[in-house]
């Protein structure tokens, strides 16, 4: 006798699982403009790498010892490969009651969940959310209420942070601890106009606090991507969902424990651009773009921006160097100056968090007039978020590099060098500095002599000259030993110092002195 009637039914019931939530979900799914949890996988993974595990997980419903009905549960873990690494991803179906908890099953027995196995097996972690949270239906499914106790399984997410890299991607309507699990990652990002995001949907506001309000007016992208920094980056469409996640994990190494992959390099390390001689204006009202200086330095087409549409003062993401993975930040004068915000110390804050977490070397391009002053500044807390921005920066310990190419004033400016490990700062011609700019320090400093001078504002355009004589990068160099730079010779200088590093990158493997957070 042999087993074939088992492997028929095995075969059967594979089969019932990939029905997901039946004709009428799956319809529905695709009026929204949405994929299946199956599509999203075939276009996500390289082809014929897809082995899910689990996938028999779910509510078999029998009569007698036959199987007349199957719902699946709720999500597809599969290991696969992504650009031919291997990485584990775990999918919400939102076919099957809305991809809410309470659709699969537990207990004695239970198979190793998808973020254990990615821990374990130390390979890069990607979410792809479609799930409504909780749902009060579980409860007729085991019979009772349950208390809340779901960071047995949270906790796990969050040591996830310290060991590989964790992508999540908002793929549809999130709400509860799946709305959480957004945030457990090194990357998120959600799809315009299909992704909304929110601890509890428009019912739930509703019974708590009375008014209407539609999904994406609650928790759309422009609300998370450009307003509250939830989310990192928009993706116009699925597809362009997972080309963003395949660019962003192939900067980083499959766990802490290795080196970043390097590229084949295809760009001169000499190569010298003209424009970067007049890039940064004599005049200092004008403003410059400073993805430009990006352009010009990093390896051509190698810049991967995060989080482009929020605290827009701060270019904060990853690029290469001859090859080698790198973060990048610089300040932006075509907003707000430049000047560090809330919104962008947060940004900078989580990206020095990951270069220390996957050993790359952080690059900055430094023209930063301080952290932003006013009412709105000041209601947003600054101090605090400016205090963050200090420990963060003092406890980091990856190979840094500062390029001044303009202003760098006061705490802000501070943030911009690190007193410990490998540090290297140059300054080109075009920067100035201090404690606080010039003009507005004159008036505050100097305030009796002005106050008492025949004529106000003939004695503070006098201070104010006899102060910017003061402010030649020259002067500072003279006592400081300073390193000053032809802006030309950037790209070569930077090429320099990130193969030298490669070496004290390798004795920094390992989890992270500081734990990641979110």
């Amino acid at each position: 006798m042999s087993w074939k009637s088992e492997v028929e039914e095995l075969e059967r019931r594979k089969e019932l699982a990939k029905q997901m939530g039946g004709p009428e979900g799956i319809e529905r799914q695709h009026r929204r403009g949405k994929l299946t949890v199956r599509e999203r996988m075939d276009k996500l993974v390289d082809p014929g790498t897809l082995e899910e595990f689990m996938e028999l997980g779910g509510y078999g419903h029998y009569d007698g010892e036959e199987l007349v009905g199957f719902t699946p549960k709720a999500s597809v873990e599969a290991v696969c490969k992504l650009d031919g690494r291997k990485v584990v991803v775990s999918a919400g179906d939102f076919t099957v009651r809305g991809g809410s908890g309470g659709s699969g099953r537990g207990g004695l027995g239970q198979e190793p969940s998808s973020n254990r196995r990615a821990m374990e097996w130390r390979m890069p972690y990607v979410r792809l959310l479609d799930a409504a949270g909780g749902s009060v239906r579980s409860f007729e499914d085991i019979g009772r209420t349950y208390l809340p106790d779901g960071n047995g399984w949270s906790t796990l997410d969050v040591q996830l942070l310290n060991v590989v890299p964790v992508v999540s991607a908002v793929m549809g309507s999130v709400a509860g601890l799946p709305a959480i699990n957004a945030c457990l990652a090194h990357f998120n990002l959600m799809v315009k106009d299909t992704s909304q995001l929110f601890p509890g949907g428009p019912p739930v506001v509703k019974a708590a606090l009375g008014y209407d309000i539609t999904k994406e007016a609650l928790g759309g992208d422009h609300i998370h991507v450009r307003q509250s920094g939830v989310v990192d980056n928009l993706a116009q469409s699925e597809e362009d969902a997972f080309e963003q996640i395949r660019a962003f994990l192939s900067y980083l190494p499959s766990n802490v424990h290795e080196m970043a992959p390097r590229a084949e390099p295809h760009d001169d390390p000499a190569r010298r651009d003209e424009e970067l001689l007049s890039l940064v204006p004599r005049d200092r009202r004008k403003v410059y773009d400073g993805h430009t200086i990006l352009e010009h330095v990093l390896d051509k087409d190698s810049f991967f921006e995060i989080g482009p549409l929020y605290g827009r003062a701060r270019i904060t993401g990853l690029g290469r160097v001859n090859g080698y993975p790198v973060g990048v930040m610089a300040n932006n004068p075509k907003h707000r100056g430049g000047s560090t915000d809330v919104a962008a110390g947060n940004k900078v804050i989580r990206l020095l968090q990951l270069c220390d977490t996957f050993h790359l070397p952080l690059i900055s391009f430094a023209d930063e007039p301080g952290f932003m002053v006013g009412l709105e500044s000041e209601k947003q807390g600054i101090e605090r978020a400016g205090a963050r921005l200090v420990c963060v920066t003092c406890a980091s310990r990856m190979p840094w590099i500062t390029f001044v190419v303009g202003k760098l004033y006061g705490v802000a400016g501070q943030c911009q060098h690190r007193p410990s490990g490998i540090f290297r700062r140059y300054c080109w011609p075009s920067s100035n500095w201090g404690s606080m700019h010039i003009a507005g320090g004159v008036a505050a400093a100097y305030r009796r002599e002005i106050d008492n001078a025949p004529d106000a504002q003939a004695k503070l355009a006098e201070i104010e000259a006899r102060l910017n004589a003061m402010a030649s990068p020259f002067r500072t160099a003279e006592a400081t030993g300073q390193d000053i730079i032809d802006p030309r010779d950037t790209r070569a200088v930077l090429c320099e110092f990130v193969e030298e590093v490669q070496g004290v990158l390798r004795t920094q493997l390992g989890p992270p002195p500081a734990p990641y957070l979110p």
